[in-house]
């Protein structure tokens, strides 16, 4: 990086000093700022000057044009956002002592305002937490509330004591620090210290299970008008039975946690909204290479909703070799209707109760995995993903998981042996997926409009192989596209060894081991690109 002076560098990365910062501090930064051009030889890369930067406007010093202090938005000490290669936890205020490096004491919080006190002798002192790397904020209010006897390691600067390091301590006498675990402290600081915020996104936050039952009643008396009938009926049941004193507490328990699981659904209305077929059409295309006729009915199947504004009649069986892209598609269509989805999957299915739920009587009793579906989307309207529709079918001991099936689908309402109460289907939309339909009962297919998925032709996976999975196999590894390619001939060798193999799960392992070797190569070698030829793919692969 070319060499600039420190308020050239700013200006460039549209940044400032924060409004509390002195013409002194000003002053030591850039003194800093010039010790590193000097240490560098004025060759600085643009990385190192990020690192730096960055250090500062974690430390509150820099802010971005234009914007204001945290500290001037909220009460508390200023969030700073945790960056790598940097060791400060938080910033206190100056101490009295200049020269001190480690303090004995503990956090103490009032609103959303944090101290540390510490004594020497018999003097009481507190610094105000002025910045906190925000990853430790509920750390602070742990130790505050346990009044945790902790040691801190740091360093005097002009704008505070920048914390590096907390540890347990001990209590000291006439004070009400209590020690905390040494152990649990350096694990949880360096735990911290080595994580990442995981983002949450606003929209999809999940709503807490209300549980206490003041909580539940009223949330019942509240919510009542937009509960189905027999929801209702049920829930202020089930409140009258937590209220009778000759129940037992297990039954209790039970009834408790169903109204609960029970008011953490969102109970729709049936009215769906139009769909529009050309969006429809690009989110299939985007799943999917070919199968036009395919695509073509399932789309004309859910059109249906711009009339009705129901759902289908019938539910969709998709039927095909594995590997064809019937998951695909199902996932497709709940992304086109907008509505979330459930996978059940019947080859892990062994008991009808896995699907229906236990009863109440037995203390080990659960709901089954359609109840589970709801609770888990949070909602009546989904779609449920049915993978292997044809292992439903097969008779265990204890009975036909397609006779559970039948009662979800046929909108009369389902009944989970734990919940006790009718569950309202009419907005389940079922998407069922299987290998062979002569497994499958006749009551069963009739729930269905059946979509035979054919396999696809040699010419069509060398597209599937070369358009979709190749580049999708890339974009996942964080590759370019000129980084990893192959030959015409490559290709065609590819398909020729698994021109028998049904669909295209085996291109795509293929993809992916080429992608890795090639990732590898580079790596190893510091090539900028690989190019697969014939001989290279056929030792490569084994074929």
């Amino acid at each position: 990086m070319r060499s600039l002076e420190f308020e050239d560098v700013l200006k460039e990365k549209n940044l400032v000093f924060a409004e509390f910062i002195d013409e002194e501090q000003k002053q030591e930064l850039r003194d800093f700022w010039h010790q590193l051009r000097e240490e560098k030889k004025d060759n600085i890369s643009g990385a190192e000057v990020d690192e730096v930067l960055s250090s500062y406007i974690k430390l509150g010093l820099l802010k971005k044009s234009g914007t204001k202090n945290k500290d001037d938005e909220q009460d508390g000490p200023a969030m700073m956002p945790p960056v790598e290669n940097t060791d400060t936890i938080m910033i206190l205020s100056a101490p009295e002592q200049k020269n001190v490096t480690k303090l004995s004491g503990g956090f103490s919080q009032t609103g959303n305002s944090f101290v540390f006190e510490y004594k020497i002798g018999e003097k009481l002192f507190t610094l105000d937490v002025t910045g906190l790397d925000v990853r430790y904020k509920k750390l602070l209010a742990f130790f505050s509330t346990s009044h945790a006897a902790l040691k801190i390691t740091g360093r005097v600067m002009s704008f505070g004591f920048a914390v590096s390091k907390i540890r347990g301590g001990e209590s000291m006498e006439s004070d009400s620090l209590k020690p905390v675990s040494a152990n649990l402290i350096r694990t949880m600081v360096e735990r911290l210290r080595n994580s990442q915020i995981v983002t949450q996104n606003p929209d999809n936050d999940r709503i807490t299970p209300i549980t206490r039952i003041p909580e539940l009643r009223d949330y019942v008396s509240s919510m009542e008008d937009t509960l189905p009938e027999n929801i209702r009926d049920w829930a202020y049941s089930t409140l009258r039975l937590l209220d009778d004193d000759t129940i037992g507490a297990d039954e209790k328990r039970h009834a408790q946690h169903a109204l609960s699981l029970m008011m953490s659904v969102q109970w729709k209305t049936s009215h769906f909204e139009p769909v529009d077929p050309h969006e429809a059409r690009r989110i299939l295309d985007e799943e999917l290479y070919g199968l036009e006729e395919v695509k073509q009915r399932v789309i004309e199947t859910i059109i249906q909703i711009n009339r009705t504004h129901t759902l289908p009649f019938y539910g969709l069986l998709l039927v095909g070799p594995a590997g064809t892209g019937k998951s695909q598609i199902a996932y497709a269509v709940a992304k086109i209707l907008r509505m979330p989805w459930a996978v059940l999957d019947m080859s892990t299915v062994t008991d009808p109760n896995a699907l229906t739920g236990s009863s109440r009587i037995y203390v080990n009793a659960r709901t089954g995995r359609i109840m589970d579906a709801f609770v888990k989307a949070g909602t009546s309207n989904v779609v449920f993903v049915i993978n292997e529709l044809d292992k439903a079918d097969s008779n265990t001991s204890n009975g036909n998981s397609a006779d559970s099936l039948l009662t979800l689908f046929d909108n009369l309402g389902f009944t989970d042996n734990y919940m006790e109460c009718a569950i309202p289907t009419n907005g389940v939309y079922p998407i069922a997926t299987a290998n062979d339909i002569t497994k499958i009962s006749g009551p069963l297919q009739s729930r269905f409009a059946v979509i035979e998925i054919p396999d696809y032709t040699p010419k069509e996976k060398k597209i599937i192989f070369r358009d979709y999975s190749m580049p999708k196999i890339l974009k996942h590894l964080g590759m370019k596209p000129e980084e990893c390619s192959l030959t015409d001939t490559a290709i065609d060798r590819i398909i020729e060894h698994f021109h028998n193999a049904p669909g295209c799960r085996d291109l795509e392992q293929a993809a992916e081991h080429l992608a890795a070797h090639a990732l590898y190569e580079i790596e190893a070698t510091g090539k900028k690109t690989i190019r697969f030829n014939e001989g290279q793919v056929t030792r490569i692969l084994g074929l």
